[in-house]
């Protein structure tokens, strides 16, 4: 018997169980991201009104993912009705290409991974959020069609509320911050400062000086009809002095792009071109100024609340960023160790409660473990009890129940009205479900218990004698196969 018959004769035009990841789920996109959700979600979630941090450590399976997803959707919903109070989101998971550049800067000595995270800091956690949110911002800008963020509006960004100071700070952030690949970051940065309005004559006065001199000693020598001057180093030296203001500033811009790449360790600064953007801007509007020239948190907070200040002009009043996948870059790929030593970092405080800055951070199960065994300076630093800290996603009997109601309502095919307890024969029944459940713990245990209980009782009959109501036998036995299987994985030995 195919189980396409059996759901179909339960009145369901898709398999509710058949996918695992939240990610490429589209029972869970299309039918449960709004309806169906965690019970500790009003905890994780907040209020965008007012961003606050949350560190929830989940097991593999507990639905972390699923949160990542339902917060984007409902900070897009969020945006949709109050245009005047938005919110940032910024998507902080794929971390592959800053754990790249940072390897890339730490030489051959530190090419082991071990060594390499052992140097990673505060402020390259903080490096790398600000150019996530400052690429996304002058993506929407320069309105940049391919590139799509989550939870954004579509028409452009008020860029003409933006003070004169606003839009140099703008234009300073994109210079340190913008990271986009679809595009040469030199038109960028000059598309962004027409697109804000920026004239920036003031940095060419260099130019003008030796460009100046030159013709005034080129004017003196033909006027005064001295042209044996020419064959004296009089008149070379005096119009070489006039492009001694040039030669200070590109000297003075390439020093600065120098620390910059040097100390913004995880992100890819070419120094030429950083270079170029930075003498565009001048001497007046980067001295005095922050800049990202320092191995430290200071500079980062004052560039974080020039961001802050050129969102609230646009009406994003403020920043939501989400921590996911810790465990999935290759070069930690699950080890408990270098997951540790990658966000412990980013347990700051200062910054996990920085105003106008929320950060939910979704962290393995095995991270938790650790906690208890940090010593006192780790936990007056992090101060996890004021960080909305979860210990794990627990979800009930009843609610994994809910969950897979839901997603049979999902599945139902028009006109019909599917009912879970339809698929079996008695003793099994809600209560024996909801008990079953609770053992299983976490939505994807469900949902592969689910499919292998299909399986077996569809395997089991033949297309010309189908049986439409699973046996209790075939649902205890499949039950003390995955209960043995979970408890493999669970010890470490199975694949789960």
């Amino acid at each position: 018997m195919k189980i396409q018959q059996f759901l179909q004769q339960h009145g369901l035009a898709a398999n509710p169980f058949a996918d695992e990841d939240a990610q490429t789920d589209l029972v869970f996109k299309t039918g449960c991201l709004t309806s169906v959700r965690h019970p500790a979600w009003d905890k994780i979630y907040g209020d965008p009104r007012e961003p606050s941090t949350a560190v929830v450590f989940g097991e593999k399976g507990s639905g972390k993912t699923a949160l990542r997803l339902q917060i984007a959707r409902q900070l897009t919903d969020h945006n949709a009705d109050n245009p005047h109070t938005q919110v940032l989101l910024v998507p902080y998971d794929d971390f592959n290409p800053f754990l790249d550049r940072f390897r890339e800067q730490m030489g051959w000595l530190n090419r082991r991974i071990d060594r390499t995270l052992a140097q990673w800091r505060l402020w390259d956690h903080m490096d790398a959020m600000l150019s996530l949110a400052v690429t996304q911002l002058v993506d929407r800008a320069l309105r940049v069609t391919q590139a799509r963020h989550p939870a954004s509006r579509d028409e452009p960004l008020p860029l003409d509320r933006l003070s004169p100071s606003e839009k140099r700070d703008f234009l300073l952030l994109a210079a340190c911050y913008d990271q986009s690949t679809a595009e040469n970051r030199d038109d960028r940065f000059n598309r962004l400062r027409i697109a804000l309005g920026l004239k920036l004559w003031e940095s060419y006065w260099d130019w003008a000086v030796g460009a100046g001199v030159s013709a005034a000693v080129l004017a003196a020598v033909a006027l005064g009809g001295w042209w044996s001057l020419l064959l004296t180093p009089w008149p070379y030296a005096a119009a070489a002095a006039g492009w001694l203001p040039r030669l200070w500033n590109f000297a003075r811009g390439a020093y600065q792009a120098w620390r910059i790449a040097g100390n913004t360790r995880c992100l890819k600064q070419p120094v030429g071109m950083l270079r170029r953007m930075l003498n565009r801007l001048g001497r007046r509007n980067t001295v005095g100024r922050p800049l990202p020239t320092q191995p430290r948190t200071d500079d980062r907070y004052e560039l974080l609340a020039k961001l802050q200040g050129v969102l609230r002009a646009m009406d994003v009043a403020g920043v939501v960023v989400v921590v996911d996948r810790v465990d999935e870059p290759y070069l930690i790929n699950g080890a408990t160790d270098l997951m540790r030593a990658f966000v412990w970092p980013l347990l700051d405080n200062k910054l996990l409660k920085h105003q106008g800055l929320g950060l939910k951070i979704l962290l393995p199960i095995e991270l938790e473990r650790l906690i208890d065994r940090e010593d006192q300076e780790f936990r007056q630093r992090a101060r996890l009890d004021k960080q909305n800290m979860l210990r794990g996603l627990p979800w009930t009997g009843q609610a994994l129940y809910d969950l897979a109601v839901a997603r049979l309502k999902a599945c139902a095919a028009p006109g019909s009205d599917p009912h879970l307890l339809d698929w079996f024969e008695p003793p099994v029944d809600r209560q024996r479900l909801i008990s079953a459940f609770e053992q299983l713990r976490v939505p994807r245990n469900l949902f592969k218990f689910m499919f292998r209980v299909l399986t077996a009782h569809c395997n089991a009959h033949s297309d010309e004698e189908p049986q439409w109501r699973i046996p209790s036998g075939v649902f205890e036995s499949v039950f003390a196969l995955y209960q043995r299987d979970q408890d493999a994985f669970d010890r470490g030995v199975g694949a789960g």
